[in-house]
Parts: structure tokens; sequence; C-alpha cells
């Protein structure tokens, strides 16, 4: 595989490190997880897309530019190394609707997704169905022309400040359990909707609860064919990675040369005994940089994201956890002084890095059944 730029990619790359230099916010950020940071966000989202960033390898009908997702990963690869803001994450969202959806509910939701004009939500786990989303109980009943709707949803990231929501729900309870779901999508703003947040261990709110009593929701607003749930699900799952983890990498990247600059002012013997450590961390993040290209190759040739993104995921665990616990051990002494206090915070959600997104024995289970190939447990 040849992972060097062409001149096409150069060019654009080169153009899109002009324009960071230029509009790039000065750090610190806030955090998007609360109220001031979520103001901040949208507000980034919106000067990427209107500096032409945004939906490179959307169809030009709906507000993209029609490239490959090569352009996308570059964007994500800038972004990160550039230490500015992350890249709006529209696309895990967005490319079930260009799958499912019809071409109106296309041209209703995806250019204002886009364009950051309205915020989107993903209502999928549940207090008895995480990892195992299959088990869903919130349902949604079929009355003439609408849905009526009811259940639970948590973990919904930023629910209290989204404007819309995709939610899957079970509306054939007589099937089995991945065939009885389907997927609406509504305004957060409907009667019979609540919503609670769930405060983290660092002080902010990125996770909620979701009630739904007697939600309305047309039926025109079903993403795809009743029972098409399940599929749907899987393609956001696979599309939360993908061309945005090459940003990841590139934050790793960033977080090793933090480290070296730690580790320079360290004693001899202190650096010695951390060897070990280190060379972990730094295999674990050229181990992963190597899959995410091969994965980025496959989709630039046009092949949809499979199981093999659990692979992905569970390096990226691997490499986040090792290199948070790394950064935060070695800042020990200037986190006591305050001058440090992202290292804390990434630490603490590199954390939850085996838990979010799926869990690793989930990811783990994906890749011995769907990539290996072995057998179910008895």
């Amino acid at each position: 595989m040849n992972f060097r730029d062409g001149n096409d990619e150069a060019s654009f790359r080169s153009g899109l490190r002009s324009w960071l230099a230029d509009n790039k916010p000065e750090p610190p950020y806030p955090s998007n997880h609360g109220k001031e940071g979520n103001v901040f966000a949208r507000a980034w989202h919106r000067k990427m897309y209107s500096g032409g960033w945004l939906g490179l390898s959307w169809p030009v009908e709906y507000g993209g530019r029609g490239l490959s997702p090569l352009y996308d990963a570059i964007v994500n690869d800038e972004v990160g190394a550039s230490g500015a803001p992350p890249v709006p994450s529209v696309g895990f969202l967005g490319r079930p609707i260009l799958r499912f959806g019809t071409p109106e509910q296309c041209g209703e939701y995806l250019p204002p997704m886009l364009r950051g004009e309205l915020q989107w939500c993903q209502g999928f786990s549940e207090p008895g169905a995480g990892s195992d989303l299959a088990s869903l109980s919130t349902r949604a009943v079929l009355d003439g022309d609408r849905y009526i709707v009811n259940g639970q949803k948590v973990w919904t990231s930023r629910a209290q400040y989204s404007d819309w929501c995709l939610l899957l729900c079970r509306t054939r309870p007589d099937l089995p359990k991945h065939k009885g779901i389907s997927c609406l999508v509504f305004k957060m703003d409907s009667p019979g909707i609540t919503v609670r947040p769930l405060r983290q261990v660092w002080g902010t709110a990125e996770f909620n609860e979701v009630f739904f009593d007697d939600l309305e929701v047309p039926v025109s607003q079903r993403i795809g064919e009743d029972g098409d749930g399940w599929i749907l699900a899987t393609t956001v799952l696979a599309h939360e990675r993908g061309p945005a983890d090459i940003g990841m990498i590139s934050k790793f990247e960033v977080m090793l040369s933090r480290l070296e600059a730690i580790l320079a002012k360290l004693p001899e013997q202190e650096r010695a005994e951390l060897a070990p450590r280190v060379a972990e961390a730094y295999t674990a993040v050229a181990a992963c940089r190597r899959h995410v290209l091969k994965s980025l190759s496959l989709r630039a040739q046009g092949l949809p994201p499979g199981p093999e993104t659990s692979v992905d995921k569970l390096l990226m665990t691997r490499a986040s956890q090792c290199l948070g616990a790394l950064v935060f051990e070695t800042s020990a002494s200037e986190l006591v002084l305050g001058e440090n206090d992202d290292a804390l915070f990434e630490y603490l959600h590199s954390r939850a890095a085996s838990i979010y997104g799926g869990t690793e024995q989930i990811q783990r289970t994906i890749v011995a059944q769907r990539v290996l190939g072995m057998p179910r447990g008895g």
C-alpha cells in the first residue's frame, strides 16, 4: 500500500494547512460537553463548512463535493495534528440517512446537518440494551399515519443541545430481536420528550437520559423500511470509525510529542524505568495507524466498512489508554499546580474507551465470529 499523497491530495493538504493557520481558534478551547463548549463547537462547525472542509465525500446534491473518502481523512489528519478543535462528526449519522433515506428525506435533513444549522443526537443505548443493542425495548406502535413511541434511552451524547434525534425502536415485537427494529427521526422539542443530563466525573454533562412518553412521529419520518433498523444501526456504528480515525492518530502523535518533552525533564533513572511502557505506547500508536490506513484504503476503493472496523476500535483503545496513563502520571507534579488539567481529562476519558462504541468484549466477539469465522460458544 502506498499512503503518500498524490498531486491533488498534496495540493488539498497544503491549502488546508494554510486555512488552519489563518482560522484555527486560539486555545484553550472550552470542553464541548458543556453549554459554552457546545456554542463554541457549533461556531467551529459553521466555520469549517464555510471554508469548504466538510462533507467532502458526500453527494453534491446534498451539499457535499463528491470526493474520495481520502479527502475526509486528510482533513481529520491535519486538524488533529494542528491541535485545532475536532472536526464535527456529521458523517456517522449522515451516512445511514444517505443509504436508507428517500431523496426527499436526504434533501431535507442532510444539508442543514452539514452546514451546522441543526445538531443531531443518536438514540441507541438503553439501560437494558447497551452493547447488546438488539435487546432494546423502546416501543413504537403504528397508529394510522404515525408511530406512538414509549421508552427510555441513556448515554445519549449532547441530547440536551440537539435539534433532531435518530432513534432505534422496536416496531415488531413479534419478530426476532434483530428483525423487529426500525429507525425514526424527530425534533427534540416535540411533546413527550424529557431529557435528563448525566454529570461525568470531570464535571460536565456530555451524556443524557432521554424518556419518551407517547411521542408522536409521522411514518414519513421513518428512515428505511419497517424492520431496517438493525442494518441501519450497524451502518452507523461502522461509520463512527473510518476517516475520522486518522484525526485520532494525529492526536496520539501530538500526545507522543508531549510525552517526549515531559520525559526529557526527568532523571535518567526514571526514564529508564518508564522505557518499556513508552515503547508499548509507541508500538500501540504505530499498529493503530497502519490498520486504520489499511481500512481507509479499502474504503477509498468503494468498499463499505465492515466488521474489520472492530480491529480499529480495539487498537485505538489500547493506544488511548497506554498514552493517557503515561502522560497523566508523568505530568502529576504539574497537575498539582493546575497547569495541565487536560492531561487528567485525557486519562479519565481514555478509561472509557474500552466501553463506549461497544465494549472491548463485544468488539473481540465481532472479530472472532465475523472476521475470523470462529464458531459461537456453546
